[in-house]
């Protein structure tokens, strides 16, 4: 890969994805990928052409580890927040995909004006898991905005998701695993029939923290639980499923 020079701003830094020799632009101020992120690039159903959206990219992770899985679908993101739109928009062009993933900046909620219906064969989403906030949100706090549900909740997620989706097409989330009912019932109330799913849960003595699920538009009542997915085998040590996923070539965690 030709590499590229890159204007960074105060805290950003370069990292490495660990795979097929991508690298993405952070900063620990404005916005760090977590590993909901990395779950759910591997755990979608990529299709290997049509096209690709990403809401709520932040700085275009899903979209970056989306395209190490599809060689020719067009892979889309859409972030509300200017700075990490920016981001996204350069993470894009370090890489040299141009030419196959596209950011917009805007609001998720007016998607559909600006990038049209029943277009998509993929929706991912990594939404805002928490409650809206009281009180002024700082003015750098963009953590606050991609923490909480200020601009977006999960009813929009999933109401948005199920006009820009075709028939037949997926949205896959990630989320709270207490939010499961919520989300599986909108899914239902929007046309989403809830197809995929996987718990994950920090250690095999705890509670799941994160679900990963998967819905077809228009699809038949099935839904197909796959095992369980322990983070930590034991201490800080993860565990070889998700070790192949950030050190390996793991292509699903379905």
């Amino acid at each position: 890969m030709e590499d590229k020079k890159v204007v960074l701003y105060d805290s950003e830094r370069i990292d490495d994805l660990l795979t097929h020799e991508i690298k993405i632009i952070q900063s620990h101020e404005v916005f760090c990928f977590s590993m909901d992120a990395v779950l759910l690039g591997r755990f979608a159903t990529v299709p290997k052409r049509g096209k690709i959206l990403d809401f709520c990219t932040g700085n275009g992770v899903i979209p970056l580890l989306l395209s190490t899985r599809t060689p020719f679908a067009k892979i889309e993101g859409i972030e509300i927040q200017e700075r990490l739109y920016h981001m996204a928009e350069r993470n894009v062009q370090i890489n040299n995909l141009e030419e196959r993933i596209t950011m917009h900046h805007g609001d998720v909620k007016e998607a559909i004006e600006k990038l049209g219906a029943s277009e998509y064969d993929l929706i991912t989403c990594n939404p805002p898991y928490m409650p809206p906030i009281t009180g002024k949100v700082s003015e750098n706090d963009h953590r606050a905005i991609a923490r909480h549900e200020i601009h977006l909740n999960l009813e929009d997620v999933i109401r948005v998701s199920s006009k820009m989706l075709k028939v037949g097409g997926k949205l896959t989330l990630v989320h709270r695993a207490t939010r499961l009912i919520d989300i599986t019932a909108y899914m239902r109330q929007y046309g989403i029939e809830p197809k995929r799913m996987r718990l994950v849960y920090p250690r095999v003595d705890a509670e799941p923290n994160m679900v990963l699920i998967e819905g077809v538009r228009g699809g038949k009542p099935e839904l197909r639980i796959s095992p369980p997915l322990i983070v930590y085998k034991q201490g800080e040590e993860y565990c070889e499923e998700l070790y192949e996923v950030y050190y390996g070539n793991q292509n699903s965690l379905s």
